[in-house]
């Protein structure tokens, strides 16, 4: 009974309002995942309803751009939202993986999962950046000028390799990025346009989107058999996997799902992480009184190796990450698709929805970040953060579902950055961070720096 009056309650809603931008510039908009949403906020407000075509042909898309909308989809208890064709897309490519199954079959996936991931359990698997970032650090010994955007990509494939494959995927570097490219691109092309040829037709681009992700997981295989070998085998994170065991039913995962999670985490991690450090650098490069503080903080701890433990004395390297990230978050934004009629802030979302949540816009909205466009590591102190609303910056979700690598991606991006920062003054050369947004954020095109030791 208590369910059927919530579902005449939100029947009772408006639907939210259809936004007012011609279908010609939506359809644009909708496809430029970072700042287009700003452009359909001002013109429809923070929630706002968009029709690209027949309601039975095309699903209508609800875009949520506040706090208080990322709570009532994201915070949510019940099964009203899921997985959408995004998932869809990448699941049929890369098959099952926690980032892409459906709630009811996630759940025991994430029982399994997230002690490995848990912040104790990611210091056993996790670190590797700081190494990798001295690397980058040691190539150039005399500084110089250089693409941030290469070194970063390489620094994150050397610290994922190590991290989650445990073994140096480096020399196999440019093709796996390529190989990562190639897939994400593909997958995110075909989940925004509105009419998708069948899966099953062989055409050039699917072809070379399977070829990409046969060769990666054939990296991925190679370990999980490798780590089932040898149990002594140094590579953390496999095995942690292969031990790992449903609480409830102590199910273990299948050599396919190890290898299709180990597949995503080199997916997912080395787009976000790469664009997050690349970004904080050349802020940094702008922002000199601000890295000379990073540097202090960093030279205080030490002269060797940053370490997990560590991470505790970089305060403000952490505050400077999350202002990095809150100015360019690796994902723009993200979608669910709605399994019945739903309230968000006063609104009925209709069963069927798109809901896109556009973390874009909630990180670059003048009413909840004064001046947002300018780069502040203070909005990340201490007494800011505890004074704001949890739903207003979300650069790993939130509510049920958030990110499962929060903790590993917060690790390894302040000792990298904080090694770097320690060793070298960057000055950035480009006025401006170009990027584009394929599926996750991702640097344009090269981000030139000059290099200066530090004495």
């Amino acid at each position: 009974m208590a369910q059927d009056v919530t579902d005449a309650a939100v029947r009772s809603l408006p639907l939210a309002p259809r936004n007012p931008l011609p279908l010609r510039e939506l359809v644009k908009l909708v496809r430029r995942l970072d700042t287009g949403q700003e452009v359909i906020r001002a013109a429809g407000g923070p929630v706002t309803r968009i029709q690209l075509g027949p309601a039975r042909v095309v699903p209508p898309i609800v875009a949520v751009m506040s706090p208080d909308g990322m709570r009532d989809v994201l915070g949510r208890n019940d099964a009203a939202t899921d997985r959408c064709i995004i998932h869809e897309e990448v699941r049929g490519m890369a098959g099952d993986s926690l980032f892409v199954l459906p709630n009811q079959q996630w759940r025991p996936r994430k029982r399994a999962l997230q002690p490995v991931f848990t912040k104790a359990s990611v210091r056993n698997f996790g670190g590797h950046m700081a190494r990798a970032a001295q690397a980058f650090v040691d190539r150039w010994p005399t500084g110089g000028e250089v693409d941030l955007d290469v070194e970063c990509r390489r620094v994150a494939m050397q610290s994922l390799g190590r991290s989650v494959l445990g073994i140096d995927l480096n020399e196999r570097g440019d093709t796996i990025a390529r190989c990562m490219h190639v897939a994400s691109s593909y997958t995110a092309d075909r989940a925004l346009r509105p009419v998708r040829a069948p899966r099953w037709l062989p055409t050039r681009s699917r072809r070379r989107a399977r070829e990409a992700v046969d060769a990666m997981r054939t990296i991925t295989d190679e370990m999980v058999a490798a780590c089932r070998a040898d149990p002594d085998r140094d590579a953390p994170l496999v095995q942690a996997l292969i031990a790992a065991r449903d609480p409830q039913t102590d199910r273990p995962l299948t050599d396919a799902e190890i290898s299709n999670d180990l597949l995503i985490f080199m997916l997912a991690g080395h787009d976000t992480t790469a664009t997050a450090l690349t970004y904080a650098l050349w802020i940094l490069g702008h922002h000199p009184e601000v890295q000379e503080r990073v540097a202090a903080e960093a030279a205080a701890v030490g002269d060797g190796e940053l370490t997990p433990a560590d991470v505790s004395r970089l305060g403000y390297t952490v505050q400077v990450l999350h202002e990095a990230v809150r100015l360019c978050p690796p994902a723009a934004g993200v979608a669910r698709v709605v399994t019945r009629d739903i309230e968000v802030t006063g609104y009925r979302v209709e069963k069927g929805s798109l809901v896109a949540l556009g973390l874009y816009a909630l990180h670059h909205d003048p009413e909840l970040w004064p001046d947002p466009m300018a780069f502040d590591p203070d909005r990340f102190s201490p007494e800011n953060v505890q004074a704001r609303d949890r739903w207003q910056f979300l650069p790993f979700l939130g509510g049920g579902r958030p990110c499962i690598g929060e903790h590993f991606a917060r690790l390894e991006t302040t000792l990298a950055l904080a090694t770097v920062i320690r060793a070298m003054t960057v000055e950035s050369l480009d006025d401006d961070f170009e990027c584009e947004v394929p599926f996750t954020t991702v640097a344009k095109g090269p981000i030139r720096a000059r290099l200066v030791p530090r004495s």
